[in-house]
């Protein structure tokens, strides 16, 4: 069967996860209200296309913090990519590379910083940050990041803990043994193991430095000049922070619902950060991308560009970095009509008029 959307992919890796990992990938916070949420809100959202427009030729390039790529669609941060296949990481990282993507690598990845480098050297690359108690430990991966070539440091700012995800809970999640937290040595890279309940919940709980507020940006800031992104945006109000405290782009996010359940869909929040911060900072959104329409509704609503992070990971449980690389095909496919039937020829002219809310109709 030839895989025509992302949900495909979705549905061939659902039959080659083992369950442990599986759960760990799709599962969302609480009862998984807005896990569903991430992508329903993009369905109560309506296109307005516009006609008789010239779209023979469809330029769907952008330049993001002074990196040129050829689409809005990056690959987001997740955690430990080798428990769905052996390519991992790396494979992800080259089949963004070839798509002219970028690629955000996880703190808590299977595969280090400095194999990432050399195994994907022509990908833009970005390290997701996490603040461990250890501040020594965080500066060490900075300055890693920074000699492996990395060029932005992502730093997540919704996961002083993490959240209370049930299906982990159940299974007793644990890092398969033959895999390790490869930025790491010691118990920190082979300390995801159960002592009772989720071992991924408990090894940061014991790690993460949960006391961390805005004012650790300046002292990140004093360490590196690399760009600080805040991941994890769902506010003007924090949005405006991160303006204020340097940090040179936000991706609106509600960490795949896997944090809080009942926070709202990142597209629903993504409207009020760009209209706070939008003409300073770049604004960019993860969270319920499934198709072309979700990229052009996210756009017209104030994104610069998209991340996407379970599909990369279905992408690569498929078939490794070829299962990735025909996923983004796809998904570029999709956009590039969705483009075409609304009469935009550069991403510029996408314009808020083109994406109303479903009520905008009801009145009729």
């Amino acid at each position: 069967m030839e895989l025509v959307c992302v949900e495909d992919f979705e549905k061939k890796a659902f039959t080659k996860l083992e369950k442990n990992a599986l759960d760990y990938y799709r599962s969302g916070a609480g009862e998984q209200f807005t896990l569903g949420l991430n992508r329903e809100a993009f369905k109560r959202l309506r296109l307005r296309p516009r006609f008789l427009r010239d779209v023979s030729h469809v330029d769907i390039s952008c330049k993001i913090l002074g990196q040129q790529l050829k689409w809005p669609v990056g690959i987001a941060p997740t955690a430990m990519q080798k428990m769905a296949h052996p390519d991992g990481e790396t494979g992800n990282a080259r089949a963004a590379g070839k798509a002219g993507s970028i690629f955000i690598l996880s703190t808590l990845s299977t595969t280090s910083l400095e194999d990432l480098s050399a195994g994907a050297p022509d990908t833009c690359k970005w390290f997701q940050l996490y603040i461990y108690k250890d501040r020594s430990l965080t500066e060490k991966l900075v300055r890693r990041a920074e000699k492996a070539n990395f060029k932005a440091l992502v730093l997540t700012v919704d996961a002083p803990i993490f959240g209370h995800r049930r299906c982990d809970v159940r299974n007793k999640f644990s890092l398969p043994s033959h895999l390790k937290l490869a930025n790491f040595q010691g118990d920190l890279a082979n300390g995801v193991i159960t002592m009772g309940g989720s071992g991924i919940n408990e090894y940061v709980a014991s790690q993460f430095d949960a006391s961390i507020t805005w004012k650790d940006i300046a002292w990140l800031k004093q360490l590196t000049s690399l760009p600080i992104i805040a991941k994890g945006i769902l506010t003007a109000e924090d949005a405006v922070l991160a303006r204020e405290f340097g940090c040179a782009g936000v991706i609106v996010s509600n960490h795949g619902a896997r944090q809080i359940d009942t926070v709202p869909a990142s597209i629903e929040a993504l409207p009020e950060v760009a209209k706070a911060v939008g003409n300073d900072l770049v604004v960019m959104l993860d969270g319920g991308i499934m198709q072309g329409n979700d990229i052009f509704k996210a756009l017209a609503l104030g994104a610069k560009t998209v991340f996407i992070g379970r599909p990369a990971v279905y992408g690569l449980a498929y078939n490794g970095q070829s299962g990735v690389e025909q996923l983004l095909s796809v998904l570029r496919k999709d956009f590039e009509i969705t483009m075409s039937l609304t009469g935009c020829q550069t991403l510029s002219d996408i314009q808020p008029g083109m994406v109303v809310h479903e009520s905008f109709y009801s009145k009729l």
